[in-house]
């Protein structure tokens, strides 16, 4: 499709357009950063700037060739089947990579996309059925009991907990986590989160830890020094892209996730991974938390807990956890939190990511 047109199937919350004029004229109306974003990627740059949310570290403006998002977009269509005339619903800010991408698939692909209000409960008085949709988890989360109005939903934006995962295998929407940055366009791989149909008697929760990341099409991986990831798609970048994702690779087309290499907390010389432990935390710890490490003089780093709730019952809450961490199977010694912090609210993007270090700032004014 050429860049400075749309697919003829192309509707925005229902409505057709002749011409890009047309298109313009209608969300000049209708959004102001919808309007922007499709002034500049109908313009004759070939390029568009995109900042990043700043959950790993200070936002920053990236330049962005307009081939390769709608080689990225078409990337998504082939890997889910979502053909012209698909509809979807974009539910996430414009502002960031995955809000634009959803109009960028749209645009290309000639799909009937509407547009809601990117709050935390999405679905809550939305009536429409779609075929197709992102979300955050805590969407995810405040959705499940309408989340069948979506036929296939990708989640990127944050960790699935294994407690949402396990509410996730009632739903009969396909539902896929996704990896990937800004700089890669959204994402590059793909991993099942349910409707993982397995024969009858065995436990769904067994199939959490078997399911990998599996990468789009023209897509190559590889490990570094590091045991980091790196990505190699010249459809969306013209630069090899390393990333500080410690990753086990499974196949040439699979990998599993182990953690942020930049996380990996040095207590006493043991490197523990953040990740993991919480992934395991989350079997016990039903409000949002998150471990990291913080200075000690005898460990070098030893590692605490944050847990977003009001300390009335701190103390009570921190004796069950201690005893529960001590008698699962699950931790080792050295993943069982020196401290355990509790916090009224976390720091977080715009788009509800925690923010680790602004979130971790905030223990020495407790």
């Amino acid at each position: 499709m050429e860049l400075h047109n749309f697919h003829k199937e192309f509707k925005l919350n229902s409505t057709s357009f002749a011409t890009v004029d047309e298109l313009l004229f209608y969300t000049a109306k209708y959004s102001d950063k919808i309007h922007h974003f499709l002034q500049e990627w109908f313009s004759e740059k070939d390029y568009v700037i995109v900042h990043t949310s700043g959950s790993t570290g200070i936002p920053k403006a990236i330049k962005l060739q307009k081939k390769q998002l709608q080689n990225s977009a078409v990337a998504t269509g082939d890997f889910f089947k979502l053909k012209e005339k698909t509809t979807a619903l974009l539910c996430l800010p414009i502002e960031y990579i995955a809000g634009k991408m959803m109009l960028v698939r749209a645009i290309t692909l000639g799909w009937h996309l509407d547009v809601i209000s990117s709050n935390l409960d999405p679905l809550k008085q939305h009536l429409t059925s779609y075929d197709f949709s992102a979300m955050v988890p805590l969407q995810v989360e405040n959705s499940i009991e309408k989340l069948h109005q979506i036929k296939k939903l990708i989640v990127g934006g944050g960790a699935v907990s294994d407690s949402l995962q396990e509410k996730l295998q009632k739903v009969t929407t396909e539902i896929f986590a996704t990896y990937g940055m800004t700089e890669t366009i959204t994402h590059i791989a793909v991993k099942k989160l349910n409707n993982f149909g397995l024969p009858k008697g065995i436990a769904t929760n067994k199939a959490f830890h078997t399911a990998f990341y599996k990468i789009l099409p023209n897509t190559t991986i590889f490990k570094d020094e590091r045991n980091c990831l790196v990505i190699k798609n010249t459809r969306i970048s013209d630069k090899v892209i390393f990333t500080n994702d410690v990753v086990a690779l499974i196949s040439d087309t699979q990998f599993e996730w182990l953690g942020r290499f930049d996380n990996v907390i040095n207590s006493g010389g043991i490197k523990l991974y953040p990740e993991k432990i919480e992934a395991d935390l989350s079997k016990i710890i039903r409000q949002r938390f998150f471990v990291a490490g913080i200075k000690d003089e005898k460990l070098g780093e030893k590692l605490v807990l944050l847990i977003e709730s009001s300390g009335d019952k701190s103390i009570k809450l921190t004796d069950q956890l201690n005893s529960e961490m001590k008698n699962s199977k699950l931790f080792s010694k050295f993943e069982i939190p020196k401290e355990i912090h509790f916090i009224n609210s976390f720091a977080e993007t715009e788009t509800k990511k925690i923010q680790r270090k602004k979130t971790l700032d905030l223990i020495k004014f407790i």
